[in-house]
Parts: C-alpha cells; sequence; structure tokens
C-alpha cells in the first residue's frame, strides 16, 4: 500500500489530462517558467544593488524615494 504502481501513475497523469487538457497544462508550465525568470531577475538586481551599496563610502545613503509624511506641510494636521 506504501508505493504506487506504473499504473496508478498512468491512470493519474491521464485524469489530470482530461481534467486540464494538453493545452491548459503548457500555458500553467510557461507562466511558471516565466515567474521564475521574474524571480532570476530580481534577485539579479537585489544583488547589484547590495553591491553598490558596498561600493559607497561610509555614511552614504542610497537614494530611495521619500517616505510619504502623515501630516500635512500647509496645515500642521
Amino acid at each position: 500500500m506504501g508505493s504506487m504502481s506504473i499504473w496508478h501513475w498512468v491512470i493519474v497523469g491521464a485524469i489530470v489530462l482530461i481534467l486540464f487538457g494538453r493545452g491548459r497544462i503548457s500555458e500553467v508550465m510557461g507562466d511558471f517558467g516565466k515567474g521564475i525568470s521574474s524571480f532570476k531577475k530580481g534577485m539579479n538586481e537585489a544583488e547589484k544593488e547590495a553591491e553598490a551599496a558596498k561600493q559607497l563610502p561610509k555614511g552614504t545613503t542610497v537614494d530611495a524615494e521619500p517616505i510619504a509624511s502623515p501630516i500635512d506641510e500647509k496645515t500642521g494636521a
């Protein structure tokens, strides 16, 4: 009962193909590949930013967008 024979896997594969169809599975795998590529690209950009930060002299900060203040500067509220 602990292991599955080849026939179990054939039946599971046939059910998956019937439920999702060949086109849908290839779409899902394509989207999965794009997600992995995007993740790797983001990781490379983060590593480049970290390397750039290491190159800066001490006390220097990296330019970033300012954080929005909850206080209106005109009214002070």
